[in-house]
């Protein structure tokens, strides 16, 4: 501002300094008087005033005229001049239009167009780390995978653009399923950008999927530290991760640090029945009945599961049926409510053959949660108590066609698994496991450990089908279910299988 003012008044002042200078000349009487070469001219107070301005005129024009033959020799010379900044600035804006062009075309999804665009703006701009990564985008759209290839290797040489080389790279491997490859590359992108989110999921399953436990857990940690996971899914996966560590330390038969593995998962996620499992097995292996008995306890207050059952069975496999069915009962007391209580209890009631106490520990499962597993046991109940075979065949019929019960379900694909793993066997999901009523009907076979049970004193040496049992009356008002539901293939029998029960002589 005060620049503009001093400005002001030096124009001001000279304009003033001028305008006197010519009121004097024209007040002095006489005139300009001129010798050259024997002529002499003689020019009046205006003339010379006429004669003074061209003549500034024409040292000023040869002044810009010497300036303009300086820069044409430094323009002929390569320097930087006001020439080359006008055509750099002509090319610059022509290689911005072709820029945004090529991206308009490239966020439309025209892949060619994109490419001839941002080929045209490459060579206005002359700025590869800039075009080089939307024509790579824009090969991809179009379908030049080797040209995308060759882009991203070369992006990989530069220091500014080598994530993105990395990135681009990995993209490739992943969508032609070469994992060895894109877990490399995605170990390389995560050390160069270890907070990128996108990274660390990519890096993760593809870590679960080759079942390197211990990277994954490395990554998980990653994770939580730069915010992208909650500290309770942190702490879940945390626990499922150091699992998977332990049953494949297991299958090593390294049982030391298997037991460490499966006792930190344990203490992580005691809710988890698979690892509550794995603990009490190292336990019952080191002898250590007491310890095994209060890991499965503890588990069994928080979420009662068959597999815990079957682990508690294993701390004294060879015990007679009343001895095991009292020390069950101090399991039973942890979580005597629970659905998986009732029916644990209610099939060492049959084991033992106290079926009044069976019906009693059953309850009302058969009518509020009627599955082939309660509805096998209420036949296993009718028969011990000498009920005919019409009522035993109905009870059958409705386990033949009635819901497996809790399973293992994805919680991302609804598939049912036999098994708990850390991955879904089918969509390749990590922990999206649930144990739970799969939503859509499934049926299951008859439980077979109860056969030879309900079939004894009948006379009858064929197994039911379901044709025979529809014939039958069914006296119970057991909801139906659908006959006509698909029975799921591949899965394994109910974990409780595992609890050796002595069947009746």
């Amino acid at each position: 501002m005060i620049w503009t003012v001093i400005r002001i008044a030096l124009f001001l002042s000279l304009i003033g300094a001028l305008s006197y200078g010519a009121s004097l000349l024209l007040d002095t009487s006489g005139g300009l008087q001129i010798t050259a070469a024997g002529y002499e001219i003689t020019l009046g107070p205006l003339q010379s005033v006429i004669v003074l301005v061209a003549l500034l005129c024409a040292v000023w024009l040869i002044l810009k005229l010497a300036s303009l033959l300086v820069a044409v020799m430094r323009f002929v010379n390569g320097d930087e001049t006001a020439l080359t900044r006008f055509f750099s600035r002509n090319r610059e804006r022509r290689g911005f239009k072709a820029l945004t062009e090529g991206v308009w075309a490239l966020a439309s999804g025209d892949g060619d167009v994109a490419m001839r665009k941002l080929a045209k703006a490459e060579k206005y701009l002359a700025k590869p780390e800039l075009t080089n990564v939307l024509i790579a985008q824009a090969a991809e759209t179009s379908g030049q995978h080797d040209k995308a290839h060759g882009i991203y290797k070369e992006l990989v040489t530069q220091d500014q653009t080598r994530f993105i080389g990395v990135r681009g790279l990995l993209k490739q491997k992943l969508t032609a399923g070469d994992t060895q490859t894109s877990l490399k590359l995605a170990e390389r992108a995560y050390a160069l950008k270890p907070a990128n989110r996108e990274v660390q999921d990519i890096l993760f399953d593809l870590q679960t999927e080759v079942k390197d436990w211990s990277g994954a857990r490395k990554t998980l940690g990653g994770k939580l530290k730069s915010g992208a996971l909650p500290r309770d899914v942190f702490r879940r996966r945390d626990a499922i991760l150091a699992l998977s560590q332990a049953r494949d330390v297991l299958a090593e038969d390294a049982t030391i640090d298997m037991q460490e593995a499966a006792i930190e998962a344990n203490r992580i996620s005691p809710d988890l029945a698979p690892a509550a499992a794995l603990v009490a097995d190292g336990y019952i292996e080191k002898k250590n009945k007491r310890y095994a008995d209060r890991v499965i306890k503890k588990a069994w207050r928080l979420a009662p599961h068959p597999d815990l059952a079957a682990a508690y069975a294993r701390i004294d496999p060879d015990e007679e049926a009343d001895t095991r069915l009292k020390r069950f009962e101090k399991l039973a007391k942890t979580n005597p409510d629970h659905r998986e209580t009732k029916l644990m209890m209610a099939e060492l009631h049959v084991a033992s053959e106290d079926f009044p106490q069976a019906r009693r520990a059953l309850g009302d499962l058969v009518e509020t949660q009627p599955d082939a597993r309660a509805l096998t046991l209420m036949a296993a109940i009718e028969r011990g108590e000498g009920a005919s075979d019409v009522v035993v065949r109905g009870w059958l019929a409705k386990a033949l066609t009635a819901s497996r019960g809790p399973q293992w379900v994805c919680e991302n694909c609804s598939s049912i698994l036999p098994q708990w793993a850390p991955v879904c066997g089918h969509c390749h999901a990590f922990d999206t496991l649930s144990w739970k009523e799969p939503a859509r009907g499934n049926t299951s076979h008859l439980d077979e450990r109860l056969v030879p049970l309900l079939l004894e004193q009948t006379g009858a040496s064929d197994a039911l089908s379901v044709e025979d049992a529809e014939e039958l009356e069914v006296v119970d008002a057991t909801p139906e279910t659908d006959a006509h539901a698909p029975i799921e293939e591949g899965l394994a029998d109910d974990p409780q299988a595992e609890i050796e029960q002595p069947q009746k002589p």
